[in-house]
C-alpha cells in the first residue's frame, strides 16, 4: 500500500450552520460499513471517521458514542423497511392481498438489500453496543404481519371452513396470543427464506415469488395460485 493510499481523505469543513450535513455523512458512512464489513461487530468510531474524512473527535458533537450512532442507523433501516411494506400494501383489495403485498415486499427488500438486511437481522452485535431494546422499532414490522394474517384468518371464503384441519375447540381458544404466535411463525418462515436465499444465492432456487406464495399458503390455507397473483401485482421495492 502506498503512503498516499494509507492516508485517509481530508474532508472540507462545512460552512457555519451546516453541521447537520456532517451528521448525515456520519450516518451514511456507518450504514455503509455495517452493510459491507465482513464482521460488522468490529466497527469503530475511528473507521467511521476515516470513511468520512474527519477526526474521530468530530463525531462526539452528534453522537455520544458508537452505540448511539449504530442504533440511529438501525432505526432508519427499520423505518425504511416498514415504509416499503406499507407502500406495497396501499390499495390492497382485501386482507389476503394486504398480507401478500407486505410479505412479498419484505422478502424482496431483504434479497435486494442483503447488507442492510444483515444489519437489522444478522445479529453479532454485542449487547453493550446494541441492546435488545434497540430493535424495538422492528416490532412494527412483526405487528403488521400479525395483524394482516389475523384479518386473513377472520376473512375465510364462504366455501372454506375456517376451522378445517384445526382442533375442534380451536375457535374458542383463538385470541391475541394465538394470533401473535401465528404471525411470529410466518415471520420466522419469511426470515428463513431471505437468510437462506442471501447465504446460498448460487443454488437453483425456484422463483422467489412462488416460494413466498407457497409459504403464505401453508400459513393461511388459501390456494397458492391465488396468492401468487396477488404477490405479483404488489409493487416490488426498489
Amino acid at each position: 500500500m502506498s503512503s498516499e493510499e494509507a492516508v485517509p481523505r481530508r474532508r472540507r469543513r462545512n460552512p457555519r450552520g451546516q453541521g447537520q450535513v456532517l451528521k448525515t455523512e456520519l450516518v451514511e458512512a456507518a450504514a455503509r460499513l455495517l452493510a459491507t464489513l465482513e464482521r460488522p461487530e468490529t466497527l469503530t468510531l475511528r473507521q467511521v471517521a476515516r470513511e468520512v474524512g474527519v477526526a474521530p473527535a468530530s463525531i462526539y458533537g452528534h453522537f455520544p458514542d458508537l452505540g448511539a450512532l449504530v442504533q440511529h442507523v438501525l432505526r432508519l433501516r427499520y423505518d425504511e423497511l416498514a415504509a416499503v411494506m406499507r407502500t406495497a400494501a396501499d390499495g390492497a383489495e382485501g386482507p389476503l392481498a394486504d398480507l401478500a403485498a407486505r410479505c412479498a415486499a419484505y422478502v424482496h427488500w431483504g434479497v435486494d438489500h442483503p447488507g442492510q438486511y444483515r444489519t437489522l437481522f444478522g445479529g453479532g452485535m454485542p449487547d453493550e453496543l446494541v441492546p435488545t431494546n434497540a430493535h424495538g422499532a422492528g416490532e412494527e414490522l412483526l405487528g403488521s404481519v400479525v395483524a394482516s394474517l389475523a384479518r386473513v384468518q377472520q376473512d375465510q371464503p364462504e366455501h372454506q371452513d375456517p376451522h378445517e384441519h384445526q382442533d375442534p375447540h380451536e375457535q374458542h381458544r383463538r385470541g391475541p396470543e394465538q394470533e401473535w404466535q401465528a404471525g411470529l411463525l410466518l415471520w420466522t418462515a419469511l426470515h428463513g427464506l431471505v437468510a437462506l436465499y442471501n447465504a446460498h444465492g448460487n443454488m437453483p432456487w425456484p422463483d422467489l415469488t412462488d416460494l413466498i406464495a407457497q409459504t403464505l399458503a401453508l400459513h393461511t390455507g388459501r390456494p397458492v395460485d391465488e396468492i401468487v397473483q396477488l404477490a405479483r401485482t404488489a409493487d416490488r421495492p426498489t
